[in-house]
């Protein structure tokens, strides 16, 4: 099949090179321009290279739409156009285009985690499996029947940089499959259950800004999605912003106001955390590893040298 591609950063990079890698022609590659957002610096292999390295077409737009983009998927005469992490709304005169319809590829187990940053919000709200789908798109964003879907487990200590490298894997082979299925005729795709959508916003900095009556248990997954490269969680001391690189829920139980800096447990600095901390029931933070604003990295004992004190959400 002729096949057209929307797709940027890393996860429109792997798809292209399947789709490069298939029996399938890529006609036409639309990406959008490098961005300066932090999020958009990260898994960042561009596409537009890829796609002029196999003399493969570029067209780079923020947002498609125009009359000359059209026209020019129009001479392309696709059956199938593709889109991978494409980060802007597709009208209908692009998505219906296609005699065979556009197929998207999102990474999250839709209709949950629709959106931005699926594995980042999943991460951090403790799911056992992400993974990636496959579906018709339609007018309404990550909403479509349903084609493929594959999971991956989470384990126990997964970042999210673990999970992305679980998720890409998925990513050219579900391409290609999903294209395999529409090339055979079917049609009999699943309608997603929008009882159960759920949709995400970017993630940005107030999102990894410590709140210390969070439970510990939250805290940790939260330290463990916003792993590097992503932006790390971050809390203020003294007055200076620490960002929280690695951490754990305490082995013991340790009352008192959250954010206090309370004791040393083995090699980490316990920080009272939870809402219900006052009542003695709940563990704390365990901090292994902190980075200061000029970017030194320290063990939480060499940084916080004597305990008391907190830690807070403003400087």
């Amino acid at each position: 099949m002729r096949v057209v591609m929307f797709g940027y950063q890393t996860w429109g990079h792997r798809t292209l090179q399947a789709l490069l890698a298939s029996e399938h022609e890529v006609a036409l590659v639309v990406t959008h321009p490098v961005s300066d957002h932090p999020y958009e610096r990260i898994w960042n292999d561009s596409v537009a290279d890829l796609a002029t390295g196999h003399g493969v077409e570029v067209i780079i737009r923020d947002r498609p739409g125009d009359a000359e983009l059209l026209d020019r998927l129009k001479q392309a005469d696709p059956d199938v156009i593709v889109a991978t992490n494409w980060r802007t709304w597709i009208p209908p005169e692009i998505f219906e285009l296609p005699r065979l319809g556009t197929l998207n590829v999102h990474d999250s187990l839709l209709p949950a985690y629709a959106g931005f940053s699926p594995l980042i919000w999943a991460l951090i709200n403790g799911e056992r499996e992400v993974g990636v789908t496959a579906h018709m798109m339609d007018a309404e964003l990550d909403a479509g029947d349903i084609v493929l879907q594959r999971a991956v487990p989470v384990g126990d200590r997964d970042t999210t940089t673990d999970l992305f490298h679980k998720t890409l894997a998925l990513f050219g082979p579900i391409t290609v499959d999903g294209l395999d299925l529409i090339a055979s005729g079917r049609t009999d795709w699943t309608p997603q259950d929008r009882s159960k959508a759920s949709f995400f916003h970017k993630r940005a900095e107030e999102d990894s800004r410590i709140d210390w009556t969070w439970p510990a248990e939250d805290l940790d997954r939260l330290v463990r999605a916003q792993s590097d490269p992503y932006p790390n969680a971050f809390t203020y001391h003294r007055g200076h912003r620490i960002r929280i690189v690695a951490a754990s829920v305490s082995k013991g139980v340790y009352g008192g106001t959250p954010g206090r800096i309370f004791i040393r447990e083995g090699d980490a600095v316990v920080v009272v955390a939870g809402a219900e901390a006052r009542r003695g029931r709940s563990h704390g933070l365990a901090v292994e590893r902190i980075r200061t604003e000029d970017g030194t990295e320290l063990a939480a004992k060499d940084y916080f040298t004597t305990m008391g004190g907190y830690l807070t959400a403003r400087r």
